[in-house]
């Protein structure tokens, strides 16, 4: 496999990578199946240049991580599916999410952690969070029109890292949203047929526009009875014709997307011992406590109530 580090990290930076690591003695620790993220003082994002062979049983941790091989191939495991990522590939895995990390014998790669909902407040961030609910691949087979410039922004995020400016934090941000931003308008554009010309531009604008207003109305109103006949409606379109926008544009067949909005919400819910299993269920918006169960299990992978037990290290158990 080609050698990437050049790509993204020059000798110097790799080497202040290196030296921050060592002084700070991190290393990533597992209590249970949840990492802690070692964050620097002051600081919600934590990169590092990571050649260990060890691997990482199942595990998960409230933020986002990045992580782009620089040698050989890394294997992530996420949803029950396996990625075997090539030197180069920007792949994310969502906050919460369970995954599993198998590295090869040798071989670099570049792990960040960042703590997301920050931007939570920015409009449109319900929007974002629709493509971050899900594993993300970005490299040059299936974003080949934008991955230069998400591996460009990436490498300027490296080298603002270890920036003495007071303004660093905000810089990292900037540069995370510019990257999430661009996959985003990358993935509307796909929809666009007229390219990057002025109607195609126009269009584009109004469908995002339209699909903010959207994943706003879902994010507040999600635990109620939603119909696809209401949302298209309220975005302006037929069903059948906002069916197919949705899932072009979100990933998510519609009511897929309410099922796993509602499991988000049930994910804290559950971390409240003295919500019962039937609680959460139905304030998160399942009208039967098994179909709550049969949908955790299939987006999840597991049980509520062995949901639960996995984040037993954070939160006391429930009698």
């Amino acid at each position: 496999m080609e050698d990437m580090s050049l790509f993204y990290l020059d000798a110097d930076l790799l080497s202040k990578y290196k030296k921050q690591q060592e002084k700070n003695h991190f290393a990533r620790t597992l209590d249970g199946d949840s990492e802690s993220v070692s964050y620097l003082p002051g600081s919600t994002v934590r990169f590092w240049l990571n050649d260990e062979s060890s691997e990482y049983a199942v595990h998960w941790h409230p933020a986002v991580e990045m992580v782009i091989p620089l040698e050989n191939i890394y294997t992530v495991i996420a949803r029950q599916e396996t990625y075997a990522l090539n030197p180069g590939d920007i792949f994310i895995i969502p906050s919460g999410e369970l995954h599993r990390l198998i590295a090869p014998e040798t071989g670099k790669r570049l792990i960040y952690l960042f703590d997301l909902d920050l931007l939570s407040r920015i409009r449109g961030y319900s929007y974002l969070t629709s493509f971050l609910s899900q594993p993300v691949l970005i490299n040059k087979n299936n974003c080949r029109p934008i991955y230069k410039e998400e591996a460009t922004i990436i490498s300027q995020l490296c080298r603002d890292y270890f920036s003495d400016d007071s303004l660093r934090e905000m810089m990292i941000y900037s540069h995370l949203l510019a990257f999430f931003v661009n996959y985003v308008r990358y993935r509307v554009s796909l929809e666009t047929s007229s390219g990057h010309n002025a109607t195609g531009g126009a269009r584009q604008k109004d469908l995002m526009e339209k699909f903010n207003k959207v994943f706003d109305f879902l994010d507040e109103h999600y635990a109620e009875d939603i119909t696809l006949e209401k949302i298209a409606d309220l975005a302006g379109f037929s069903k059948f014709h906002f069916s197919r926008l949705f899932k072009q544009c979100s990933g998510y067949n519609f009511y897929d997307y309410v099922c796993y909005r509602r499991i988000k919400a049930a994910e804290t819910l559950l971390m409240t011992p003295s919500n019962s299993i039937t609680e959460v269920a139905l304030q998160s918006g399942f009208s039967s406590l098994s179909t709550f169960n049969r949908t955790f299990k299939k987006i999840k992978g597991c049980t509520p109530s062995e949901y639960r037990n996995l984040f037993s290290a954070q939160i006391p158990p429930f009698v």
